[in-house]
């Protein structure tokens, strides 16, 4: 094996392993698009070279080598997608994916703790799209089946390809869109590469908990190789992030009306700090067994830890709960708000909580191509995920004495469009003042000093299919394909509750000295220094109990459902070549069974009992995509299309509790719960498209427009149910087990519709002065008219009516520099409710800019491979947060504010 010192350093948090890796053409799924160009239409997708004048090759690599092959791909795409490519997700300055694909036309991306882990779709957010890892349905980190894209490092990534438009051929298609995330192919690559990597960052709101960091770092390698006169390929590839992320947050209970004026209502507001360790390993194995064979093996795993420190107060004010007061003829009342004024009697909770999620994800594949060398082709394929994930909380309370026998104190208060600022006068960090216990007496007759909420979900899948497919000639038809796929999957979830209690049944405790780890600074808030301790530690000591919570509403958490998904297609190919064009697209039906169960509780007049209740069902997806390419450079698409999208998994679960209603003469059955039963999105789609190309695959500019008729979206209301297998109390009789259910169900319907626009220009195309600068991004604009059979208007989670985002770049002799900006409107957003579980509210637009320079060392220099960059996160600082409503800025219901990162590294290259 011999290693050529040509190097090439691309230092970023994304994929910098795999920098000016070209992408690969060889997949475990075949959607059928045209990815390779007709004959002189232009240049091959992904080849970085533009041919000036015969015998003027000008090599082109970097991020502008990605743009190309992106903006290739999107051109002999016989769909409409977006791809985005090692070179690109190596030299922009993102951490996973997930921010990558954020930059992409018409979809964007919402923060966690300053991350972008999930995207939304041309308006809709994560519950509508599906995530392919090599063509395969993949298993996730979340409740339901959003893929989180922060479990996936993007060094082990190679290609990106966001299809907005369905075939017949692609199987686990979404509703607005399916993201292919694309490892490399060590024989389509046939090259040996050995790359490093490495980098550091910072967080400059500093570490805000004690025993928190603001350091972090980050390392990846990458090996590909050839071997047995290049009929083995080998390629490996591994990451591992140590790094921390900081946030202030200020939330209130809401507000209350007082006097005709807004008053908030209480506040809980934390300093959180996050340890984020994730370890991914991806490897593949190639053989060419024979000419007509090609053996493929794929694997990929992923650890996943989030350790988070979550303290601060709570505040009980404007309800006039436990005793607090508050006189409005002392405040200052303006534009129907109470803006400042003071709370008196207050007595506050200290928090002290810990968040920690771990999940272990494993993916394995197998496929076999087959092909005769004359028409006929075919594949198997064989797929393997799980996921096994656990999600601790446990809450710790403290305060003056036990339910509202402390001390209390006067707040003074401020509110402002970035929370409230309070100035109390109390010092809530004095050890002496402040004990374990129950402050506000919230367990009732029960101590309850906190809570411990362990949430553990496995999730496993299994997808086998094969396909047969044949080559015409002659013919306006350029091939025929058919194929199956069976899936079976199961999900479940499993809550394991306890009270957190004060050891040997007393209702106060004073914090051991040494559980104590000093301080955190709430000053940010006016509420100053707060007294910190890990109640992990207090657990480990014997401090603190647990005493296990087997209410009804625990049970009502925990489901498993399982789903049964037998998916057939057919597909006619079309390639036809013109005078002046070139007409390629597809036409194809996919039929899909589905049978689906859930096992969970009902809640029955004897205590919770364990049922199975689920349905069948088919779907009938016909679909037809058609590409004109003119020799003008000008490309034409149109596409229609039967979507649909799986329900959320949580809205399947069983947990149904009933009763009968008397007010109906002889009684009725009446429920409230899940809904086993539920059938999925449905919708009819008509896309077209207009693209104008030039410079070769240099340039593009795009209008897509789209249009989405739902007949049935998921919407809670009321449906006819078989309570048969419900039993009622002793003497209850009903003249029918036909009663009604209060459940999530497909009793909506309505429109989507939009346009986008986008653009990729390098400006050399303009003026040879420009030679290096550039630009790409785009713009897209949705609309609504969705309405529930009440007739109500209906928010579609995840859904912003604007979204923009756009990076200017420059790379010449090895400098390169980049700012980028994406833009959302308002969306409904999920953010952390009571008891740490997700709830959703309307999220203010943000803005969110990032930069990066970098150089690379160039041919012949004593540094040739060599790359070193450094890159700013979050720029501007821009907050996540959420009001009562647009028209009242100072009704703040959450702000978070996760500060600015920065981050420096290298890359080390080896081919």
């Amino acid at each position: 094996m011999a290693w050529n010192k040509t190097l090439s350093l691309g230092i970023s948090s994304g994929a910098m392993a795999l920098a000016l890796l070209a992408p690969s053409t060889a997949f475990a799924q075949d959607t059928g698009a045209s990815t390779q160009p007709p004959t002189a239409a232009g240049t091959e997708e992904g080849d970085p070279v533009d041919d000036e004048a015969e015998g003027d090759v000008i090599i082109v690599e970097g991020f502008r080598a990605a743009l190309e092959s992106a903006t290739a791909e999107k051109r002999f795409s016989d769909q409409i997608v977006e791809s985005v490519t090692a070179e690109d997700i190596g030299k922009l300055p993102d951490s996973s994916i997930g921010e990558s694909i954020a930059r992409l036309p018409g979809i964007t991306s919402q923060r966690l703790n300053g991350r972008a882990n999930v995207i939304a779709i041309r308006g809709f957010g994560p519950d509508f799209s599906t995530t392919l890892l090599n063509g395969r349905e993949q298993t996730n980190t979340s409740d339901n089946r959003a893929v989180e894209f922060d479990q996936y490092p993007s060094e082990v990534v190679n290609q990106v390809v966001i299809y907005k438009t369905p075939t017949a051929a692609l199987v686990g298609q979404g509703l607005v869109g399916t993201v292919d995330i694309r490892t490399i192919r060590p024989l389509d690559y046939g090259q040996s590469v050995l790359a490093i990597g490495a980098r550091g960052s910072y967080a400059d709101l500093g570490a805000l908990n004690a025993g928190s960091n603001e350091f972090g770092y980050r390392v990846n390698g990458t090996f590909v190789d050839q071997f047995a006169d290049d009929t083995i390929g080998v390629s490996l590839a591994a990451s591992y992030v140590d790094e921390p992320y900081q946030l202030q947050e200020f939330n209130a209970w809401g507000y209350n009306n007082v006097n005709g004026n807004a008053l908030i209502g209480g506040s809980k507001s934390f300093v959180t700090s996050t340890q984020l360790k994730r370890l991914g390993v991806m490897g593949t194995v190639q053989v060419e067994a024979s000419d007509a064979l090609m053996l493929t093996f794929d694997g990929f795993y992923s650890n996943f830890d989030d350790d988070q420190s979550k303290r601060g107060i709570e505040l009980p004010l404007g309800f006039f709960a436990f005793g607090t007061g508050f006189d409005p003829a002392t405040a200052t009342a303006s534009n129907g708000q109470y803006v400042d004024g003071t709370f008196t009697n207050v007595r506050g909770v200290i928090r002290n909580d810990v968040f920690q999620r771990e999940a272990d994800q494993y993916s394995a594949g197998f496929n076999a191509r087959w092909d005769s060398g004359d028409a006929l082709t075919g594949f198997i394929d064989v797929g393997y995920s799980k996921t096994d994930r656990n999600e601790l909380s446990i809450e710790s309370y403290s305060g003056t004495g036990y339910n509202s026998s402390g001390p209390s104190v006067d707040i003074g208060f401020r509110s402002t469009e970035t929370g409230t600022i309070f100035s109390p006068n109390f010092d809530y960090s004095d050890p002496s003042q402040i004990v374990l216990t129950d402050p506000l007496g919230w367990g009732g007759s029960r101590v309850q000093a906190g809570y411990w909420n362990n949430r553990i979900i496995e999730d496993e899948l299994i997808q086998a299919r094969a396909e047969l497919g044949y080559e015409f000639s002659d013919s306006f038809f350029s091939g025929a394909r058919i194929g199956a796929s069976y899936t079976t999957r199961e999900k479940g979830l499993t809550p394991d509750e306890f009270f957190v209690s004060i050891a040997s049944g007393a209702n106060e405790a004073t914090i051991p000295q040494d559980a104590i780890l000093g301080s955190t600074d709430l000053t940010y808030l006016g509420l100053g220094p707060i007294l910190s301790y890990d109640p992990r530690t207090l657990l480990a000591n014997g401090t603190y109990d647990l005493d296990p919570n087997d209410v009804t509403d625990v049970f009502a958490k925990g489901y498993t459902v399982n789903e049964d998904l037998l998916t057939m297609y057919a597909q006619l190919d079309i390639d036809q070549v013109y005078d002046n064009a070139v007409l390629t697209g597809n036409v194809g039906l996919q039929v899909v069974n589905t049978d689906q169960s859930s096992t969970g509780f009902i809640f029955t007049p004897n205590g919770p009992q364990a049922i199975e209740l689920g349905d069948t069902y088919w779907d009938f997806l016909p679909s037809f995509n058609l590409s004109a390419r003119f020799n003008s450079d000008f490309v034409v698409r149109m596409s229609a299309s039967r979507q649909i999208m799986r329900p959320r998994l949580d809205d399947m679960k069983v947990s149904i509790g009933y009763g009968v209603d008397t007010s109906v003469p002889g009684g009725i059955i009446r429920g409230g719960g899940g809904n086993p039963t539920l059938q999925p999105y449905r919708a009819s789609a008509i896309d077209m498209t207009f693209e104008k190309y030039f410079g070769g695959s240099q340039g593009v500019v795009a209008l897509q427009l789209f249009y989405k008729n739902f007949e049935d979206y998921i919407d809670r209301g009321r449906i006819d149910f078989d309570f048969a297998n419900f039993p009622l109390a002793p003497g209850v009789t009903v003249p029918t087990t036909i009663g009604t259910l209060d459940a999530p169900t497909s009793n909506a319907d309505g429109l989507l519709y939009g346009a986008e626009l986008a653009l990729t220009l390098p400006f050399n195309i303009l003026t040879p002065a420009l030679e290096g600068f550039g630009f790409t991004g785009g713009a897209s604009i949705t609309e609504t008219d969705l309405k529930n059979e009440a007739g109500n208007e209906i928010v579609i989670p995840g859904y912003s009516k604007w979204v923009v985002n756009g990076t200017l770049f420059y790379e010449q002799g090895g400098f390169n520099a980049r700012a980028s900006a994406r833009y959302r409107s308002t969306f409904l957003g999920d953010f952390t409710g009571f008891g740490g579980t997700p709830t959703r509210r309307t999220a203010l637009e943000e803005t969110i800019i990032d930069a990066q320079i970098g150089y690379d060392f160039q041919d012949n220099s004593a540094l040739d491979g060599l790359s070193l960059y450094f890159q700013g996160q979050n720029l501007t600082d821009e907050r996540f947060a959420s009001v009562v409503n647009e028209d009242t800025p100072l009704q703040v219901i959450d702000y978070q504010i996760y500060g600015r990162r920065f981050l420096a590294g290298f890359t080390y290259k080896f081919q």
